[in-house]
């Protein structure tokens, strides 16, 4: 399990009965829902201490598979845009269970990243794709940009 500690201020706005945050990938102000709390400050935590610059993550981004839409709450990119990391949020009080691994890497069968991430901001699991078996192995810490970037 990872330890990631967060002390970045997110400002939260009330606005029309309802908290809102500004998230910086979408450049707008949307609901705070404890799962959009995460996101947030998971977006944070990468920019500021994994160094994963804000312009080349998105978040919510959508992919397709079959022919059904999905969206992957946090994805980072290397600079020629290819994906390097993908990141499920879920809620703080929503229990990390084999579903939540499973969710991810069914994302990564269109986005191919090497490194995932699942996390609750209570606990967090990141693991990284083994090109050659094609199964993933549980790894103790999140890779930085530029480790991330070395080993695609």
């Amino acid at each position: 399990m990872t330890k990631i500690f967060y002390f970045w201020l997110t400002v939260i706005l009330q606005m029309k009965e309802r908290e809102q945050v500004f998230d910086p990938l979408r450049k707008r102000y949307v609901v705070l829902t404890p799962e959009e709390r995460v996101r947030q400050d998971f977006i944070r935590w990468l920019n500021n201490a994994r160094g994963y610059p804000l312009s080349l993550m998105a978040s919510e981004y959508s992919i397709q598979l079959g022919k059904k839409d999905y969206r992957c709450d946090i994805v980072c990119f290397s600079s020629n845009l290819q994906p390097l990391l993908a990141v499920e949020c879920k809620a703080p009080y929503v229990r990390l269970e084999h579903g939540a691994a499973e969710q991810i890497c069914r994302y990564n069968m269109v986005l191919k990243v090497r490194y995932l991430v699942v996390t609750n901001s209570i606990v967090t699991f990141a693991f990284e794709l083994e090109p050659e078996s094609g199964s993933y192995r549980y790894i103790s810490d999140i890779p930085s940009y530029a480790e991330c970037r070395v080993s695609k």
